[in-house]
C-alpha cells in the first residue's frame, strides 16, 4: 500500500508525525510532500525537521518540484492524507488551484477517484471554510476534523493524538491497535 501524506501550515503537525510513524509500523509506504509553512510549523511544535520526516517516508518531495511522480495520475498509490491541513490548502484543494505540487497530488488524487482524506486544523470555521469542505465533500472527499473523542479516557496527549490517528488510518482500512473503539 501507498499513501501520499500532505503536511502543511496548519498547527497539530504532531498529527502527522504519529500518522507517519503508525504508517511505518504497519509497513505502509509514506510518499511525503510538506508546504513550506508545514515544515516550519513542523519544526516549531514536533522539533522535527525534512530529515527526520524521511525517516518515516519511502521519500520527502520539494514543494516545488512539479515533475515529481505524486504529480502524475500514472503515480499508483492508494490515497492521500493532508494533515492538518491549512486553511490556504483546503482552498486550493477545493477550487482546482495547484499552485505547487501537495495540492498538485491532491487534484491527482480527486482526478483518479482515490481516496483523499483531509484533516483541517483550525478554530472557529468561517462560511468560506465551511463552503470549501461542502464542496469537497460532495467530491467524495473525507473531511476529518482533529477533533479527538474522549470516551476512551486519554490520560496523555500521546492518547489523544492516537484517537485521532487510528480513525485516519480507519479511512484507509489499515489495521492498527493505536487507539481502542468504543466498547473495547
Amino acid at each position: 500500500m501507498k499513501i501520499v501524506v500532505g503536511i502543511t501550515g496548519g498547527s497539530g503537525a504532531i498529527y502527522s508525525v504519529a500518522f507517519l510513524q503508525a504508517l511505518k509500523q504497519a509497513g505502509v509506504e509514506a510518499h511525503v510532500v510538506m508546504s513550506t509553512m508545514g515544515e516550519q510549523v513542523l519544526e516549531h511544535e514536533c522539533g522535527f525537521t525534512r530529515e527526520d520526516i524521511s525517516a518515516y517516508a519511502e521519500r520527502v518531495y520539494d514543494n516545488r518540484d512539479l515533475f515529481a511522480p505524486i504529480a502524475s495520475g500514472t503515480f499508483k498509490m492508494d490515497g492521500m492524507i493532508i494533515v492538518p491541513c491549512s486553511m490556504k490548502t483546503l482552498a486550493a484543494v477545493a477550487t482546482g488551484y495547484s499552485d505547487g505540487l501537495l495540492a498538485r497530488s491532491a487534484d491527482v488524487t480527486l482526478k483518479e477517484g482515490r481516496k483523499l482524506v483531509i484533516v483541517p486544523r483550525e478554530t472557529p470555521l468561517n462560511q468560506i471554510h465551511l463552503d470549501n469542505m461542502l464542496k469537497l465533500s460532495r467530491m467524495g472527499v473525507t473531511i476529518m476534523p482533529a477533533s479527538p473523542g474522549f470516551y476512551n479516557h486519554p490520560q496523555t496527549i500521546t492518547d489523544i493524538v492516537g484517537s485521532m490517528v487510528g480513525k485516519m488510518l480507519d479511512a484507509f482500512n489499515i489495521e492498527h491497535s493505536i487507539s481502542s473503539r468504543w466498547g473495547e
